[in-house]
Formats: C-alpha cells, structure tokens, sequence
C-alpha cells in the first residue's frame, strides 16, 4: 500500500493500493485520478499503516482510502464499514473524516 501524510490546516492521509496507483478509474458520474502525487506516498505494510493509522485517529486525520487492501486494512482496524464504501469500476473508495 502506498501511504502519504498531507500537511495543511488539517492533516489527510492518503491510501492507495499500489495496482490501483497511476489509473484513471471513470464510471457514469464517478469519476477518480489516481495518476498525481496526491495518492503517490511511501509503501507501507499493514502494520506500519495501523501505527499511522493509530496516530492520525488522535490526531484527528482525514483519511482517503483506495484499492481493496487497504479497504480491507481499514475495516480490520474497526474504522470502516460496507455503508461507508462506494466503489468506480469495482475499485473500493472511502473517506473518513474524524
């Protein structure tokens, strides 16, 4: 999974599998670009990602998340559920703002 934390007024945190990084994904309305830097972040393994996960959750983070793994990372750390998923092209896309 590829992991990259945005600094601004408020911190986001950007996950993005990494077969997902680089396309373009477009159905109907929906539409994604997952070629720029926005999601182009460090690879992390589950674990690592739990422990940012684990500081951006007190922190109060947003978080942008793509690709089945790190959907499935995000469900198994309690934070996301199947209501809270929409999907493009079958491609797994949640935001959780906290």
């Amino acid at each position: 999974m590829l992991v990259k934390i945005h600094k601004t007024y408020r911190k986001t945190i950007a996950v993005c599998d990494e077969e997902v990084f680089g396309k373009e994904l477009e159905e109907g309305k929906k539409y994604l670009d997952l070629r720029g830097e926005f999601f182009n972040g460090e690879k992390k393994d589950k674990e690592e990602l739990e422990e940012i996960v684990r500081i951006g959750v007190a922190e109060d983070v947003t978080f942008y998340i793509v690709g089945k793994e790190s959907i499935e990372s995000f469900k198994s750390f309690g934070l996301i559920n199947e209501s809270g998923i929409s999907y493009i092209k079958e491609v797994p896309i949640a935001l959780i703002l906290l």
